[in-house]
C-alpha cells in the first residue's frame, strides 16, 4: 500500500504525494504520484504503470473521491508513467489526458480515442483546475525529446517527472534531508538518461526564476525549500549524455 502526505493545503486547494510501495520488491522502480485538488476537481500527475494500479487506486481512494478525478497529466511516454492509463480509461472512459503532442500517436496504443488526449504544444499551455491555473512547462530532452513539467504558482510546487529522480525511497519520509548523501542515488541516472547539456542548462535557468517551495520528481524524494536551489545548481554543473562502455 502506498503512503501519502500533504505537500500543500489552503482551503480546498491541495497537493498530495503518494510514495513508497513495498509490494513492488526490487524488480520495479518505485514511483511517486501527485494528486492536485481544487474546488472539487482532481488532476493526477504521471499516474503510473499497470502493475501498481491497484495500489494507486486504493491510496487515492483514502483521500479523494475517485468519481471527481477527471484528468491526468503525463510528462512523457515511458511505461512507468503512462501504462496504467489503459486501466484508468476502463474505469473512467471520459478521462482526459494531457500529454506532449509528439507522443499522442504512440499513447493511443494504450487505448482511448483521439479526443481522450489533449496534446500540449512544445511551448506548453495553461490548464484550468477549479479556480486555479496550472502551467505545463517545456522540459524537452529531460530526458524525453517531448517532455513537460507542471507548475502550480499558488502552491509553489513544480512537478518535474524524471528530472530530480533518484533510485531510492524511504518508507518513513519523502523529503531529501541530506543533499550530499542523496547525490549517489541520482547522479548516474541523470548522466545516462539526459542527452542534452544545452537543454538541461536552459531548463535550470528558467526554473531558477520560479518561486518554488517544492520540486517534485516522479521517482525518489522531494526537494524542499533551500534544497531546490541546491539541486538546480548541482544539475546545472553536471555533465550529462555520458555512456561508459
Amino acid at each position: 500500500m502506498k503512503k501519502h502526505a500533504t505537500l500543500f493545503e489552503q482551503g480546498d486547494h491541495r497537493w498530495t504525494i503518494f510514495y513508497f510501495d513495498d509490494v513492488k520488491g526490487d524488480h520495479l522502480i518505485g514511483t511517486n504520484e501527485y494528486l492536485v485538488q481544487n474546488k472539487g476537481h482532481y488532476l493526477m500527475t504521471d499516474p503510473g504503470g499497470t502493475e501498481c494500479f491497484p495500489e494507486i487506486i486504493a491510496a487515492v481512494s483514502e483521500v479523494a473521491d475517485l468519481s471527481r478525478l477527471d484528468r491526468v497529466f503525463c510528462s512523457h511516454q515511458d511505461p512507468d508513467i503512462f501504462s496504467s492509463v489503459a486501466l484508468w480509461l476502463m474505469m473512467k472512459p471520459q478521462l482526459k489526458v494531457y500529454v506532449p503532442h509528439i507522443w499522442v500517436g504512440f499513447m493511443l496504443h494504450f487505448g482511448g480515442y483521439p479526443d481522450t488526449y489533449i496534446p500540449v504544444s512544445d511551448e506548453g499551455m495553461m490548464i484550468d483546475l477549479g479556480n486555479i491555473q496550472l502551467q505545463a512547462l517545456p522540459a524537452h530532452y529531460l530526458h524525453s525529446s517531448g517532455n513537460l513539467h507542471l507548475f502550480d504558482a499558488t502552491a509553489k510546487v513544480l512537478f518535474t517527472g524524471d528530472t530530480g529522480a533518484a533510485l531510492t525511497s524511504d518508507p518513513n519520509d519523502f523529503i531529501v534531508r541530506d543533499f550530499d548523501k542523496h547525490i549517489p542515488h541520482m547522479e548516474k541516472f541523470h548522466q545516462r538518461w539526459f542527452g542534452s547539456n544545452e537543454h538541461k542548462n536552459q531548463w535550470c535557468e528558467r526554473v531558477k526564476e520560479l518561486d518554488l517551495n517544492y520540486l517534485c520528481p516522479q521517482h525518489g524524494l522531494v526537494f524542499e525549500g533551500p534544497m531546490v536551489a541546491q539541486f538546480l545548481d548541482w544539475l546545472y554543473n553536471l555533465r550529462v549524455g555520458i555512456v561508459q562502455y
